[in-house]
């Protein structure tokens, strides 16, 4: 994927595979270096980068030494904080995987508020498993005792914007249907019936960063068949930025984001540009 694309950083979730079996060998091969937390046949998260150093901070969100769900990574890349997550999806409600989802979000928040604390050029990226609004779901009202979009994690995902992350695709979109996920069956997707649960969200050292983006609903042949794999990255340059999109090398763009999913064949690519405008950034350490 990241020879087929552009980006400098890949996030991914949901590897479902054990550690050993990461493919590192083939990742290196394509030029690019790569961290990853596996686990057998649940949950998994990785963070790739061509041509950037990756320093581990840490592969377990801290606060619990006895959850072993491999749901987070962060690693400091190029000067900027980077958080991958696998937010439980905490179904069926009520229960204890929804118990669990928001103790999971209560020390996501203790760790997220520490990097708000710290001035940081940070980034939040990844499968939140929840909605947020009513505007980013379609038809609500069917969702209402879903984990995804319980009063309790929506009010847990507000309290994280009201601390001062951005929530990109929102600030750039304020009213608008932006979907993220499709379910493969009854057509979801040709009816644009989907949701809104994965979210980029910035730190406040990068709000004025932001320039546009969006989600792209053209469709590409991923070439075999594949579970459902939420797939997020982006690019970073700071003084020369000099990427580019899809198919179009000749026209030169500023950092940008994008996430991926794989749905049956298909791959939906969502992207998210920024520009750092020529901000110094401090020097980061483990």
């Amino acid at each position: 994927m990241a020879e087929r694309s552009s980006a400098g950083i890949v996030c991914l979730q949901e590897l479902k595979a054990p550690q050993e079996r990461f493919p590192v060998k083939e990742i290196n091969t394509a030029g690019c270096q790569a961290i990853w937390k596996g686990q057998k046949s649940w949950n998994g998260v990785a963070i790739l980068a061509k041509d950037l150093e990756i320093t581990e901070v840490q592969n377990a969100l801290p606060g619990d030494a006895e959850d072993l769900q491999s749901r987070y990574i962060e690693a400091i890349i190029d000067q900027m904080v980077i958080c991958c997550l696998y937010l439980p999806n905490g179904n069926p409600y009520p229960g204890p995987k929804f118990d669990y989802k928001l103790d999971w979000i209560k020390r996501l928040k203790k760790r997220t508020n520490q990097l708000i604390k710290m001035d940081l050029p940070a980034i939040i990226i990844g499968d939140f498993n929840i909605i947020p609004e009513p505007v980013d779901v379609y038809k609500p009202e069917r969702w209402e005792n879903d984990a995804l979009y319980r009063t309790e994690v929506r009010k847990a995902y507000r309290e994280l914007l009201n601390k001062g992350w951005l929530d990109s695709i929102r600030k750039l979109y304020p009213n608008e249907t932006v979907y993220t996920f499709w379910d493969y069956l009854y057509k979801a997707y040709d009816r644009n019936a989907g949701i809104r649960l994965d979210h980029i969200l910035l730190s406040p050292y990068l709000h004025s960063s932001l320039q546009s983006g969006g989600v792209s609903t053209a469709m590409s042949v991923a070439g075999r068949k594949a579970v459902i794999m939420p797939l997020s990255g982006f690019n970073w340059r700071n003084k020369y930025p000099s990427l580019y999109f899809f198919n179009q090398p000749e026209r030169k763009i500023n950092p940008w984001f994008h996430h991926f999913y794989r749905l049956g064949n298909a791959v939906f690519p969502i992207q998210l540009q920024i520009t750092l405008h020529d901000q110094q950034r401090p020097m980061l350490k483990r």
